[in-house]
């Protein structure tokens, strides 16, 4: 039984906000990987780091986020060297330690064995016999199990995509599909379709995880028309979710001029805003980026820390901002036992730690990169709960963000119900 601590008693009481809460942190789905195949991280002080969680806790991340795939073992050899590999055992167990260490968990359905983006929604195999009908229903069934696995788990998620980079719709059907794509002058049934999927994913959610907000995602921020009529369909088709998720990479989506248009744009829905994914290279740059903005940020750990420092600059010029999410910021390929069957291929020099040791550089294998300590500055100014004030007695129990639960929350730490200022344990 959880124990509970009174701390002081108000007479009635309304929560009110002086800031937003904001979230920042990172998507961190292959760190068991890592770890179980031998990668050394290195703090600032060239000190082993063995508590990653705890690490990124004390650098001021209080928010983590998790892939999940249907069946990643039909995914192809290259997709799993690449680091598909996140069954619901494997995201129960990770969202249950970032749980226990004190972060919100954002829970990210891909809806498909492999990767899913603007390329690519491929059906699980197990559902491509089914029709349209039966799909939406086992959306709905999967999500629902899902999320009642994570719930008894340990593991409730905070925040939920149903979907990945869903800009052109979901699940088209086998590899190479593109009948169901979802473009603007796409047919009324390919949309009618995939409002029907999504309807569904988000009543799941609904259905088992009341309190978490759902997030929409799209990449779209290079073409604000195309933002723009996506969204605009979500809201005349009553697409029932929270926050506008947006992916932002420079080198594939513009300068930060760009994003202020797509963020000026979103910011037209009443909803929340949040960066769900964003990363910028410290060295390495590949040849087939769509834009060079290495006049701007040279591709250098410095570099990469102006880009940082220069993109919360400009999200906090937007209050409906309030979610940045550092993409694969736990790539490091320091220590790996590289004839391991599941060790992820390829060099992503784009985490916050090091994956070589050049004169380029100048940085050690495995050292956190200097980025990792802006990171914290998003979540500076902002906060929850400023007073509380008494107005009704309901029996809900609210945290000190606002958010409401209909019952006493199993999640550690202070909550207010009835006027009553009370520590989980």
């Amino acid at each position: 039984m959880k124990k509970l601590l009174l701390a002081f008693v108000f007479g009635a009481f309304a929560l009110t906000s002086h800031a937003q809460q904001h979230y920042v942190g990172g998507d961190i789905s292959l760190l068991p990987t890592y770890e179980a195949n031998g990668a050394w991280y290195m703090d600032g002080n060239n000190e082993r780091i063995t508590d990653m969680l705890g690490y990124l806790k004390a650098q001021g991340l209080n928010s983590l986020r998790v892939r999940l795939f249907v069946d990643p073992t039909k995914a192809t050899q290259d997709e799993k060297n690449q680091g598909v590999r996140q069954d619901l055992d494997y995201v129960k167990a990770l969202g249950k330690r970032i749980k226990d260490a004190g972060f919100s968990l954002m829970l990210d359905f891909h809806y498909s064995d492999t990767w899913a983006d603007p390329k690519q929604q491929i059906t699980p195999a197990a559902w491509q016999s089914l029709g349209d009908d039966a799909l939406k229903a086992k959306i709905h069934e999967y999500t629902k199990d899902c999320l009642t696995q994570m719930v008894e788990a340990g593991a409730t998620p905070d925040f939920i995509q149903t979907g990945n980079e869903i800009s052109y719709g979901m699940m088209w059907g086998p590899r190479g599909t593109t009948q169901n794509q979802c473009f603007t002058n796409s047919s009324a049934a390919n949309w009618n379709r995939f409002y029907g999927l999504l309807k569904q994913a988000c009543n799941a959610c609904r259905e088992v995880c009341p309190q978490a907000k759902i997030i929409l995602h799209s990449e779209r921020v290079p073409r604000v028309n195309v933002l723009k009529d996506w969204l605009d369909r979500m809201q005349s088709n009553s697409i029932d979710y929270d926050i506008i998720g947006l992916s932002y990479y420079p080198y594939h989506h513009g300068s930060l001029t760009q994003l202020e248009l797509a963020l000026n744009q979103a910011e037209n829905y009443g909803k929340d805003i949040m960066i769900v994914e964003t990363g910028y290279y410290y060295a390495w740059q590949p040849n087939d980026v769509e834009y060079d903005l290495s006049s701007t940020w040279p591709i250098t750990p410095a570099g990469q820390q102006q880009f940082t420092k220069d993109l919360i600059a400009k999200l906090k010029d937007h209050p409906k901002v309030t979610g940045l999410y550092w993409w694969f910021l736990e790539a490091c390929e320091n220590g790996i036992d590289w004839q391991s069957a599941v060790t992820p291929s390829g060099w992503y020099n784009a985490s916050l730690f090091n994956d070589t040791n050049t004169s380029e550089t100048h940085w050690g294998y495995g050292q956190v990169m200097p980025a990792m300590q802006e990171l914290k500055t998003f979540v500076e100014g902002a906060s929850g709960v400023s007073n509380v004030r008494v107005t009704r007695r309901d029996g809900r129990w609210y945290n000190l963000q606002g958010m409401c639960y209909d019952a006493q929350p199993q999640r550690r730490g202070l909550y207010i119900v009835d006027g009553k200022k009370v520590f989980v344990k």
